[in-house]
């Protein structure tokens, strides 16, 4: 455990002398702030428009959680897709492209010591971005009466999702020693992950003739990260979402283990 705080702390401390933790930082905290402000403009013009016709009822429905930050935090987590490929990017190629992954893989610390400080280090970093991005919501409890447990599992939700994608980028990182090769493979990979699962799903499932709902599709649809969001952005925190969340992790990060042990061998 000793040597993988170790190499997290190298790690985490390496990516913020590089620009790249300065520029995904800031993009976020101004896409963030920008979301945030959106949603929250939406919301009072839609509650002007209400109130403009008398439609109070509809007045009562609206809520804090339901139309200002389930909006923001189900927004900010597509954008995790598209920076966190450049956090992930050199978190083991960087290594091999500069031939610090022989020292590495001949010192006394286990390829589990390496691929967990890896990823402590982005998880490290995420966790920073979640706080960044839970500031915004934060305010509305000065302004507001928004429910707690939505918005922490909302937040909780977000940060889990980031948690998993770092163990997909750690993977994508091992395969190459090009940055850039992986922060293609880390985009696409994320993209299908994220998004693309179940559309590939009812394509192949028409092609083939096999039913949409099917026990294949559904355990297939049960891969994208999409369909386990919205059940926690809505406050529910079931422990299938839970252990999606691990299991996915806990395969990128043994298929990086395998990947590194191999170039050991090599």
């Amino acid at each position: 455990m000793r040597h993988t705080l170790t190499i997290a702390s190298r790690e985490l401390r390496s990516l913020f002398l590089s620009p790249v933790a300065y520029v995904v930082l800031t993009l976020w905290s101004v896409i963030a702030g920008t979301f945030f402000l959106v949603s929250l403009l939406t919301f009072h013009e839609r509650q002007l428009q209400l109130q403009q016709f008398q439609m109070l009822e509809q007045i009562e429905t609206m809520n804090l959680n339901d139309n200002l930050i389930e909006p923001f935090i189900g927004s900010m987590w597509v954008i995790v897709l598209f920076l966190l490929p450049a956090v992930t990017m050199g978190l083991v190629a960087s290594e091999k492209a500069n031939g610090t992954d022989e020292l590495l893989l001949t010192s006394p610390i286990t390829i589990w010591d390496i691929v967990l400080g890896k990823f402590l280090a982005g998880v490290e970093f995420v966790t920073i971005l979640t706080a960044i991005a839970g500031f915004f919501p934060a305010l509305l409890f000065h302004y507001g009466e928004p429910e707690l447990g939505k918005t922490l599992a909302g937040m909780l939700c977000l940060w889990l999702v980031s948690v998993t994608y770092v163990a997909v980028g750690v993977f994508a990182s091992s395969v190459t020693r090009n940055q850039l090769v992986a922060f293609i493979f880390t985009f696409v990979l994320l993209l299908i992950l994220g998004m693309m699962l179940p559309f590939i799903v009812d394509i192949s499932m028409s092609g083939s003739g096999v039913a949409a709902d099917s026990k294949v599709a559904e355990v297939v649809r049960w891969m994208a990260t999409g369909s386990h969001v919205d059940r926690m952005l809505q406050g529910l925190i079931d422990t299938g979402d839970l252990a999606y969340y691990a299991v996915a992790s806990a395969i990128f990060l043994v298929l990086s283990k395998t990947v590194i042990e191999s170039a050991r061998w090599r």
